[in-house]
């Protein structure tokens, strides 16, 4: 943990504890109306006076705050924020005593002036739906989860792959081997899926395309036939509900496929209505702008009102059919193009067409610029979750060359770097947005997580992080299984229903415990996050709601003893703690409820 400059002035230093601290969780802010009142916590006789700077019409104003309460060697001081905007961003300034001159923002404490990027937000928008807190996400690769039979369609285009054959990652076919996984398939794995402890199922695309992936749609009013078509979708999503289940469909709004009808029709009338819908330039090597250069995606227009009508319906016909929201992909590049950038009104607009429903955007890489909470409910959180975890968990065995995304080198973390990019990530957002974010430690797109972390052992270490750290955790299927792949397209093995030779039933039994522990919590759901002590190889912090108070350690491997002043710690995973000292041995994880 990388501490400021004046750490001298708070007590034990290394533990954060003792360091002032303010999020958006209920502890901190409630909303009232046309206001907030804002709350932040500092030690006794630490500061003497506390001031609240925000941004209202684009000037800074300051406000004092008053003391609201004094416990257990803390202060608790208290502020009224204008809501006059959408989103409001705002710091704290604490001065006298032992903190000087400190500022504090989204990534911590500072002793000198801040950059707004960093800030505090609060959103007057709601957040996401309430059900979605309390989940854990399930997604489901289609063609490779499971089969139901003979398939009702044979495309063309595909190779029929045996089902406990493995893909061909390095081959120049691997978009077309299909393994006739199906939606009635993954209907009569229900059983599964509700037994396993997960209640959200996040489906990769169901429209018809040219691959086994089928984000190169031919079409967005019809299911693919080979998946059992519209009514296999029907039946599975009124299953799901029958169970308590909820159902996420994923949609891309940067791109179709080549064979998609609109663009068929582009492509061949240039006076068509159409035409429109696409970035055609004749200076580009295909004649048109496809994602990243693939001639199989063609970009979308969005300049196009006709564009936005039909794309309007599509959207709202699967939600009203069951789909309980949409994952959609690719959502960096959506309306951008050269000088036009209509990211910020796409995303206003799709949020305007959803409803109550849910609705997580694909980010590899810094998502803040674009999460205000007037879009997007949440991220598929790779940046500010998924890399620092692999970066710090680690197998020595993977080569520095295995960044994702990316062709640069691949570091290695201390757990105070690690702590130090999640926190900063969950800086400059809303919290509600921080909350509705998924945390992956793996997912189609990856290798398997069991690969980077090469054991048993630290895979249950960045578990254990995934279930209690800010977000919803999402589970790529065959994860609990321990299912290996070294790339992408070597992660998207089949399940092997029918070998359970290959099935790690550890770790299967310590994921649902896990996934259980998550979902049996508000302060894993809804509680704020405080960052107790970070070093080389352990990671200490606490979610906390008013009336839970949850303490929990990540140890890569074996430390030095941790010492906290808390006595009475219900243990709910991993080993006792004992007279605060908790224990020193890794690769581990430990929650446990602090009675104090």
């Amino acid at each position: 943990m990388r501490v400021s400059r004046n750490c001298a002035a708070y007590p034990r230093c290394a533990v954060s504890l003792a360091q002032p601290h303010h999020d958006g969780s209920e502890l901190y802010v409630d909303r009232l109306g046309d206001s907030a009142e804002l709350r932040v916590r500092s030690p006794e006789g630490s500061v003497d006076a506390v001031l609240l700077r925000y941004v209202e019409d684009g000037e800074p104003r300051t406000v004092s705050a008053s003391v609201d309460a004094r416990t257990r060697g803390e202060v608790w001081w208290r502020a009224e924020l204008p809501l006059r905007h959408p989103v409001v961003s705002y710091r704290w300034l604490l001065t006298g005593g032992r903190a000087g001159y400190t500022w504090l923002n989204g990534t911590g404490v500072h002793p000198h002036e801040v950059l707004p990027f960093d800030d505090f937000r609060l959103s007057t928008e709601p957040g996401g739906p309430d059900w979605h807190l309390s989940s854990v996400v399930y997604e489901i690769f289609i063609d490779r989860f499971a089969a139901a039979g003979a398939p009702q369609a044979e495309p063309a285009w595909a190779l029929r792959r045996a089902w406990d054959s493995a893909p061909q990652s390095q081959a120049r076919n691997v978009h077309r081997e299909l393994f006739y996984g199906d939606l009635p398939g993954i209907e009569q794995r229900l059983d599964y899926i509700e037994w396993l402890g997960v209640n959200v199922i996040y489906l990769t695309p169901f429209f018809p395309g040219e691959s086994n992936h089928r984000y190169d749609p031919a079409s967005f009013e019809r299911v693919d036939p080979v998946l059992g078509g519209e009514e296999a979708l029907v039946s599975l999503l009124r299953a799901a509900h029958d169970r308590g289940l909820t159902v996420v469909g994923d949609l891309s709004l940067d791109h179709a496929g080549n064979r998609h009808d609109w663009f068929v029709r582009a492509l061949t009338d240039s006076s068509s209505v159409e035409r429109s819908f696409f970035l055609f330039d004749r200076s580009e090597f295909h004649g048109y702008l496809g994602w990243l250069g693939y001639r199989e995606m063609p970009r979308f227009d969005w300049r196009s009102t006709e564009l936005r009508s039909r794309m309007s319906e599509s959207i709202r016909r699967w939600l009203e059919l069951g789909l309980d929201g949409w994952r959609i992909g690719a959502v960096s590049s959506v309306g951008r193009h050269g000088d036009v950038d209509l990211n910020a009104e796409m995303q206003r607009w799709i949020r305007s067409q959803v409803g109550e429903a849910l609705l997580v955007g694909e980010y590899w890489h810094d998502f803040r610029p674009d999460l205000d909470g007037r879009g997007w409910h949440g991220v598929m959180n790779y940046a500010g979750f998924l890399r620092p975890l692999w970066w710090w968990l680690r197998s020595d065995a993977i080569g520095d060359a295995f960044d994702i995304f990316s062709s640069a080198p691949a570091p290695s973390y201390r757990g105070a770097d690690a702590a130090s990019v999640m926190r900063s990530l969950r800086a400059g957002i809303p919290w509600e947005a921080a909350l509705h974010s998924w945390l992956l430690l793996d997912t189609h797109d990856t290798p398997r997580f069991r690969n980077v972390a090469g054991s048993r052992e630290r895979q249950l270490v960045g578990i254990g992080l995934q279930m209690t750290t800010p977000g919803v955790p999402m589970v790529f299927a065959g994860a609990e299984l321990g299912l290996e792949g070294a790339s992408g397209y070597d992660a998207r093995r089949t399940m092997p229903w029918e070998r359970p030779e290959l099935w790690d039933e550890q770790l299967l039994a310590e994921y649902r415990r896990l996934i259980a522990l998550r979902r049996s919590s508000d302060a894993l759901a809804r509680g704020g996050m405080r960052d107790v002590r970070a070093d080389d190889d352990a990671i200490v912090y606490l979610r906390e709601t008013r009336a839970e108070r949850l303490l929990c350690l990540a140890a890569r491997a074996s430390h030095e003893p941790i010492s906290l002043p808390f006595t009475g710690l219900e243990t709910l995973y991993g080993a006792d703690a004992r007279d605060g000292v908790l224990p020193a041995e890794g690769p581990a994880f430990h929650v446990w409820r602090i009675e104090d």
